[in-house]
């Protein structure tokens, strides 16, 4: 299966600051990628670049098998971070502009943006003002915009920002409809729970260079042995060799420095006279658990040695 999207050794310097050093991946029909890494990492720089709104100064980037073109343009729904509707427009009247842009005749987006108005519960308020819109709304109009010409490759920078339970179920709903029509998908966002429930596959991208790259599972597994769930009574923080500690569910788990084994932090509590065990076991981690050892210790793998 031929790539929708292929990047290659990606830079771009803006001045002296070097915001992407080397990112490299691939992006697939029929998948839902993740494109990680924390604030400042390179990730929206290296989307511009996909979606040539920069150009690199070195690596490159190949669309539906080519360079990009205005006509590929239009095969790309985008959904960036910041909101970037016209305020003081009403909003349906917007959506149908944005989508004939992107190629459809007027009357077909009217007759798809009524229907996605509908479903994403903005029927009511089509004649609004788009800075009437709450947040929540504002988002789930951009989605629309994003999806409205049915694109082949779909990019999400935050999907669920802004965005209720009920919304966010709707939202990861259609997204996962989107993949199973065969689409690609790279998905931008902080919730690594969202990431596992919808990704095969991640690069996670830390000071401009992709350190891990891989299928979800397997990343996971490759870093077992550094994570430990227990039950019990007492203070379970401050723990040497512990990255991070956080309660779910009435048990506390935590993430391990490298080189520290489950056994050192069971040694640590036996030491601790005011604390009671119930239940101690070691844990597959959580890509939370992964990406805070990556970038808290540096120690993730280039893009090369993830894909050996």
């Amino acid at each position: 299966m031929n790539a929708t999207v292929s990047v290659s050794h990606l830079a771009k310097s803006f001045g002296r600051f070097q915001a992407v050093k080397d990112v490299s991946f691939e992006v697939y029909p029929g998948e839902i990628f993740g494109l990680l890494g924390p604030n400042g990492a390179g990730k929206t720089t290296s989307i511009r670049m996909m979606l040539d709104i920069f150009k690199p100064d070195a690596g490159s980037v190949t669309i539906f098998g080519g360079e990009m073109t205005e006509a590929k343009k239009n095969r790309i729904g985008y959904l960036p971070e910041e909101r970037g509707l016209y305020q003081d427009l009403k909003l349906e009247p917007t959506l149908v502009y944005l989508a004939t842009l992107k190629g459809l005749d007027e009357s077909e987006a009217r007759l798809r943006i009524a229907d996605w108005l509908k479903r994403l519960d903005l029927y009511e308020h089509r004649a609004k003002k788009v800075q009437e819109l709450s947040r929540g709304m504002h988002q789930k109009a951009q989605i629309i915009t994003t999806l409205v010409h049915d694109p082949e490759l779909i990019i999400v920078d935050e999907p669920f920002s802004g965005l209720d339970p009920v919304n966010t179920r709707l939202v990861k709903d259609i997204i996962e409809e989107q993949r199973q029509a065969g689409k690609a998908i790279v998905m931008s966002t902080h919730q690594m729970y969202q990431v596992e429930a919808l990704c095969n596959r991640i690069v996670l991208i830390d000071k401009g260079v992709a350190v891990l790259y891989g299928e979800v599972g397997e990343i996971r597994r490759r870093f077992a042995g550094n994570a430990v769930v227990l039950e019990g009574q007492g203070d379970f923080e401050g723990l040497p060799g512990v990255l991070e500690v956080r309660r779910d569910n009435g048990s506390w788990h935590m993430a391990l420095e490298a080189g520290v084994s489950a056994q050192d932090i069971f040694q640590a509590l036996a030491r601790r006279a005011s604390v009671k065990v119930d239940r101690f076991e070691v844990a597959e981690p959580s890509l939370d658990d992964v990406f805070i050892r990556v970038v808290s210790e540096g120690q993730g793998e280039s893009e090369e040695a993830a894909r050996a």
